[in-house]
């Protein structure tokens, strides 16, 4: 996967972009698709697969608290999550389909940050770096045919499996705005939350991003019966979360759960299907509860997800991002994008 001809130095280059503070509040001029988001039409774009478990299990890399964007505070691990993003910018060249790149942030947020050590102004920093880092390789590797979009992606406050830490929206809506506001002040183009598995906390942060100026996706994790841990079914969360907020997600996601997870809930029919544009699933038929037990990594068929992606497409008539969760790597995408393209 890795093109030994791609120029050197991409993590050495001193360039950064630097906001313009007399445009209006959180909108900076530099970002390159945050007014019209490439993915909300019919080009087929690709995201990387599970980065914390391919971190951990084929990297060997210690990761506490699965918070990846601690690899940041030095070259060593800087060099690191350069190398797993350009290969994915590069299956992404080579296919000629869209990226769109999600920062390694999602335990970036106060409470995770804070057990290892970060206080508000390191982890708003770390947060910056992150897109600094996206910024250099979508320099290094976009094209006319391939556009790469760089998200700030946002985790939950407590467990991503379990409603843990629960908020109202408004205590949410407090708690995620610092993040959501560090990366409205660089040059991202948007923000994604994953493992979403209540919809308060969603709620919270589509009105914090909509306070920036900021596209939001929000991406909900279902468990074996297709509905989001805190017992909503899909299609009342995204109902709720779009009452709510006037509509503002740009589009919603499923991660974290197998496609026989949620098959059947998406055979009713039903217009909030359009909603859903996005699919990040894991590799393994296993409830999050088995996961979160598991020592060893189920990786699963990747072939065989390829094309679990390929017969939901007729349920998700609406899908345009496609990546992995827990257990994928550079095999499941590749597989999924080529099931898609036929």
């Amino acid at each position: 996967m890795r093109n030994p001809n791609r120029p050197a130095g991409i993590l050495s280059d001193p360039a950064r972009r630097q906001p313009n503070r007399t445009s209006h509040l959180m909108e900076f001029t530099m970002s390159k698709y945050r007014k019209h988001l490439p993915q909300l039409k019919d080009q087929l774009f690709m995201t990387d697969g599970g980065l914390e478990t391919t971190l951990i299990f084929h990297n060997h890399i210690d990761l506490p608290y699965f918070a990846a964007f601690d690899l940041l505070k030095d070259a060593e691990g800087t060099a690191i999550l350069e190398r797993y993003y350009a290969d994915y910018a590069e299956m992404a060249r080579s296919r000629g389909i869209g990226l769109v790149l999600e920062a390694p942030t999602w335990r970036a947020n106060a409470d995770w940050a804070a057990k290892l050590g970060y206080d508000a102004v390191t982890l708003a920093d770390a947060n910056r770096k992150a897109i600094s880092l996206m910024l250099r390789i979508r320099d290094a590797y976009e094209t006319p045919q391939t556009r790469i979009v760089i998200s700030g992606c946002l985790g939950p406050r407590g467990d991503g499996y379990a409603p843990s830490a629960m908020m109202t929206a408004a205590e949410a809506q407090a708690y995620h705005a610092p993040q959501i506001a560090t990366f409205a002040q660089t040059d991202a183009d948007m923000v994604a939350a994953f493992t979403m598995n209540y919809v308060e906390e969603a709620i919270g942060m589509v009105v914090a991003a909509k306070a920036c100026g900021m596209p939001v996706a929000i991406s909900f994790t279902l468990e074996t019966d297709g509905r989001l841990p805190s017992g909503d079914s899909l299609q009342q969360a995204i109902a709720r979360t779009d009452d709510a907020s006037g509509t503002y997600p740009a589009y919603y996601m499923i991660n974290c759960a197998h496609p026989s997870h949620f098959d059947a809930v998406l055979q009713d029919g039903g217009a909030w299907r359009q909603r859903i544009r996005g699919l990040r699933a894991n590799a393994s038929r296993r409830s999050h509860a088995e996961l979160d037990e598991s020592i060893n990594l189920d990786d699963g068929n990747p072939a065989e997800l390829g094309l679990e992606y390929k017969a939901l497409q007729a349920k998700l008539p609406r899908m345009t991002v496609v990546g992995g969760c827990c257990g994928t790597d550079h095999r499941h995408v590749e597989a999924i994008c080529h099931a898609l393209q036929g």
